[in-house]
């Protein structure tokens, strides 16, 4: 690596030099540089915001779940069977699902080589459980931090290994030769010296950029993610990545104080759901004024335990996704606050354990819990779970838990081949960030798909990208309007410092806004409506935001980010139901020639099932002047592949293999 101060427009630059940049470091960035460097790379540098931000970090569920291959026991299992699973979630390229299988139990291994936490029986046996959409038990965990044990052991060999981290770096911008075919280089804020302007900008001048920012977390409100999770995914459209399946997020139940997916256990010793007005007054049992069997109740609230995520598959006939409808008319429509309490029992004095359905009952029987109330079976059965939030600051043999239905997970995201490039050549999205999962996927199968990802790109570039960057001249001649443009914007921003501040009003408006329109209720008319008005506030942006000092640079530059990604997202969902897209994945859209889920709930509740029509065409958006322009792509199946172990080894012996995108 290679570093020079230059001069450009009356603004000092730092400028390093060298064959490839991480951005991010969760477990998909410090895999990727692991990775890289395994395979003789040397010239290689992770850029982040800060070392104890972003999702893989910070997050968790009751048993976070990583998915892989089945290595344990007599079931029958092979490589196609996991792809074909991977595949039938819908929207999926079948050569990236073949891709996913082929190296997770790869993946999965050298997490255990270096310490990552993986239960195995004396024999050595991984044994593993079904999770969502899972056919096989294939699902494994380390407990409720699974991804935190994964970036932390990475992270140690990243420090091993003496692989440089700039931390306390923010990229503002991606930059690309004069054609816009290829990436060069990164634009950064140094927010370790944002007072001084000689070192307030940084550029990085690269040959690859592996891309590992995570989901666009920040545009939600009600959200999982950790508050300092908010992606960057608005920077990449905007030089013409493309996105890949945007509709498509996850959402569920979740605590909003301490941020965390409320699955398994939580919900499995059956809670009570209450609700109260703002003030904390007029509490009520809200979901028996919708159910009308209390056995069914139970088992809805039992069941919301693995089928967490939100599906409109599962509303009718009083399915477990009635629940997340009933919290976001509590909270979202009516204003009212939500709670799950694990002090007293249902209905209190008439809850009974024979009310519950045979799965629901058999399932507490076996773990010996048919007793007591939620929080003494959920002692029983998993204690991690109650000091986890104690670690937090709340006890949950005292007080009640606030709760909402929060965006979990970005299914969709940048478009990638199968070595994860995207059409912007040299330039790698990996991790959430990469929209390759489609409408369903298995549960678990993020933190496979991170590790993959990572893997295949530091591959990839070993292989075929390990060219020097441009010389210093170069690069400054082809990305100077670049630069530019984007210091521009951000003197913009230093020029309107007012007391008055309005950075944080802007965040809270996107937020509120995707909440309502880009949640779990969507609609044509709203999805338009809402694109429309982001569009404008993105027009409007320098000259509306206002801050208070350089400190609030960053998150200027963070808005305009989530403004773009926001127009970009909504704009998808819009074209979507202008398909005739219609309800799938975890979400509903408003159908006015179909069905209430239930006779009381308002008329914007009222949808249609997707036929699957569309769930073989994958929708990509292309970001160009302002404008999104949709392209619909029939799903790749998954191939059949030259097993014949003389041709494979020449043409891996030839580097052919590098060659088949």
């Amino acid at each position: 690596m290679e570093y020079t101060q230059v001069h450009l427009e009356g603004t000092t630059f730092d400028v390093y030099s060298l064959n490839t940049v991480v951005v991010g470091s969760g477990a998909a960035g410090f895999n990727a540089a692991d990775r890289l460097y395994f395979s003789g790379q040397r010239d290689i540098a992770i850029v982040t915001e800060g070392l104890m931000k972003g999702t893989s970090r910070n997050t968790g569920s009751d048993k976070q779940t990583y998915y892989k291959l089945t290595v344990a026991g007599s079931s029958p299992d092979s490589i196609y069977e996991m792809a074909e699973t991977l595949f039938q979630g819908g929207c999926v390229h079948g050569d990236i699902a073949l891709v996913e299988a082929a190296l997770s139990v790869r993946c999965f291994f050298r997490l255990v080589d270096i310490g990552v936490p993986f239960p195995h029986n004396s024999y050595g046996e991984y044994v593993g459980y079904k999770t969502d959409h899972d056919p096989r038990q294939r699902a494994t965990s380390a407990g409720p931090l699974t991804s935190k044990y994964m970036t932390e052991r990475l992270q140690e060999e990243i420090e091993k290994k003496g692989i440089k981290v700039f931390d306390g770096y923010q990229i503002i911008g991606i930059l690309t030769d004069r054609s816009k075919t290829r990436t060069v280089g990164l634009l950064a804020l140094n927010l370790n010296n944002l007072e001084n302007p000689d070192k307030r900008y940084v550029l990085f001048n690269c040959t690859n950029v592996i891309y590992a920012t995570g989901g666009p977390a920040g545009m939600y409100r009600s959200s999982v993610y950790p508050e300092s999770q908010t992606g960057s995914t608005g920077i990449a459209l905007e030089v013409g990545v493309r996105g890949r399946n945007l509709t498509e997020s996850q959402f569920g139940i979740a605590s909003i104080k301490f941020r965390w997916n409320l699955s398994g256990t939580y919900q499995q010793v059956l809670p009570r759901y209450v609700s109260t007005n703002q003030d904390g007054g007029d509490e009520k049992e809200f979901l028996t004024e919708y159910f009308s069997d209390t056995g069914k109740m139970l088992t809805a609230i039992f069941l919301k335990g693995y089928q967490w995520p939100f599906d409109p598959r599962k509303i009718n006939n009083f399915g477990s996704s009635l629940i997340d409808i009933l919290v976001h008319y509590e909270r979202v429509v009516k204003g009212r606050r939500v709670f799950l309490d694990f002090t007293k029992n249902p209905l209190d004095k008439d809850f009974r354990f024979d009310l519950l359905e045979k799965e629901a009952y058999e399932y507490l029987e076996k773990s010996n819990a048919l007793f007591g109330t939620p929080i003494e079976r959920l002692s029983h059965m998993n204690q991690p779970a109650i000091e986890l939030y104690k670690n937090h600051g709340i006890d949950l043999s005292k007080e009640y838990l606030e709760i909402a239905v929060c965006n979990q997970h970005n299914n969709g995201g940048l478009a990638g081949n199968i070595w994860w490039e995207s059409n912007i050549k040299h330039f790698f999205p990996v991790g959430e960030v990469n929209g390759s999962h489609g409408i369903y996927r298995p549960g678990g199968s993020a933190l496979n798909s991170g590790q993959v990802g990572s893997t295949r790109a530091a591959e990839y570039i070993s292989a075929c990208y390990r060219e020097d960057p441009m010389n210093i001249e170069e690069f400054l001649s082809t990305v100077k309007d670049q630069i530019g443009k984007k210091v521009e914007l951000g003197e913009s921003f230093l020029s309107n410092l007012s007391e008055g501040s309005n950075i944080y009003e802007i965040r809270r408006d996107i937020g509120e806004r995707m909440d309502m329109v880009g949640g779990i209720i969507r609609s044509l008319e709203s999805a338009r409506k809402a694109a429309k008005e982001v569009k404008d506030t993105l027009n409007r942006i320098k000259d509306t935001t206002r801050i208070s000092s350089v400190r609030e640079l960053p998150y200027a530059y963070q808005n305009y980010d989530l403004l773009l990604t926001q127009y970009v997202y909504l704009s998808a969902i819009a074209n979507y139901i202008e398909n005739r897209g219609r309800s799938r994945g975890s979400y509903l859209v408003y159908d006015r020639e179909g069905e209430l889920p239930l006779p009381v709930l308002p008329e914007a509740f009222r949808f249609s099932l997707d036929d699957g029509r569309l769930s073989e065409i994958i929708q990509e958006v292309a970001y160009r002047d302002g404008e999104c322009y949709f392209e619909w792509i029939p799903v790749r199946p998954i191939p059949k592949g030259d097993d014949w172990f003389e041709n494979v080894w020449n043409n891996f012996r030839r580097g052919e293999i590098y060659r088949k995108e």
